[in-house]
Parts: structure tokens; C-alpha cells; sequence
């Protein structure tokens, strides 16, 4: 008996060394990536000339912004469409009081000389992402001495960034 158990207990003393012996690893990799794709938001504030006197010699001008977030190196165009007044174009826009119009035009500059429009490398004010929100300025203008009835005129103008 007690060789039996002496061979049982060699065998079990052999069998986990084999073990420890023959136990083996195996590794692999696998790749990890991602497109980055550029994107951009574009939020903007109303432009509000306030009261327009038609008899005044003096223009009425008033200023909003276009806040534009791009990713990071992405290059955009900032465009402002001709608005929604029956004929009206970026170099002229018409606010509309029923089927009354008053003209006023949109610019890039405080000298209100560049007109802002909507063909990209022409009328529309370039940039590059920061990833961070920029503010773009937009400076309005009513000329003076147009002869409109009284009443509260308006206009949409609409954004694009072309990215």
C-alpha cells in the first residue's frame, strides 16, 4: 500500500511539473484608429439698426457678429446670402414692410467698403479652426434719404460656412 501511494504521489508531483513545462503564451496586436473630419458650428446675433429717419442727411449704421467654431486647421469661408427682399442682392438688401422695401447693405469693415456676400474668394471673409469660437464682425448700413412709410421693416439673412 504504501508503494502505491509512494507511485501516486510521484505521479502527481511529476504531472504538475509537465505542466509548468509545457504551459506556453501566445500574443497578437490589432490596430486602433480614428478620422479626425473637420466640422465647423456657426451661431450669429441679430442686427438691429433701431429708428431710421427718413429725413435725416446721416446714414444709420449698427454692427452684429457671426461666431464661428471650427476644428482645429480647418479652413472655411464665411458667406451672407443676398437676404429675403423680393430683388434684392449683397450689395443691395431690402428689409420689407408688406410690399414696402428699405434698402441697407452688409459689410466686412468699419469703413463699411467691402461689401459681405456669398461667392467664396470674393465676398466672403476667410479663415482657419482653432477649435475655439470666433467672432466675425458684421457692420450694416442704411443709407439716408430714402422715402419709405413709417413701420417696422425686416430682413433674413442667412449664413453659410463652407468648410
Amino acid at each position: 500500500m504504501r508503494s502505491k501511494m509512494l507511485v501516486a504521489m510521484l505521479a502527481v508531483s511529476l504531472l504538475g511539473r509537465a505542466g509548468g513545462i509545457v504551459a506556453a503564451t501566445a500574443t497578437t496586436t490589432f490596430q486602433v484608429d480614428a478620422t479626425v473630419i473637420g466640422s465647423c458650428n456657426v451661431s450669429a446675433t441679430n442686427l438691429a439698426f433701431g429708428n431710421y429717419d427718413t429725413l435725416s442727411a446721416t446714414p444709420t449704421d449698427a454692427a452684429s457678429s457671426v461666431t464661428v467654431q471650427c476644428s482645429l486647421s480647418t479652413s472655411f469661408d464665411i458667406g451672407l446670402d443676398a437676404g429675403v427682399g423680393s430683388g434684392a442682392t449683397v450689395a443691395t438688401r431690402k428689409m420689407t414692410q408688406g410690399t414696402d422695401t428699405l434698402n441697407y447693405s452688409l459689410y466686412q469693415d468699419v469703413p463699411r467698403t467691402t461689401v459681405w456676400g456669398n461667392t467664396v474668394s470674393t465676398d466672403t471673409v476667410a479663415g482657419v479652426g482653432t477649435g475655439s469660437g470666433v467672432a466675425y464682425p458684421v457692420y450694416g448700413r442704411i443709407p439716408a434719404g430714402q422715402i419709405v412709410n413709417t413701420g417696422t421693416y425686416t430682413d433674413t439673412v442667412t449664413v453659410t460656412v463652407n468648410f
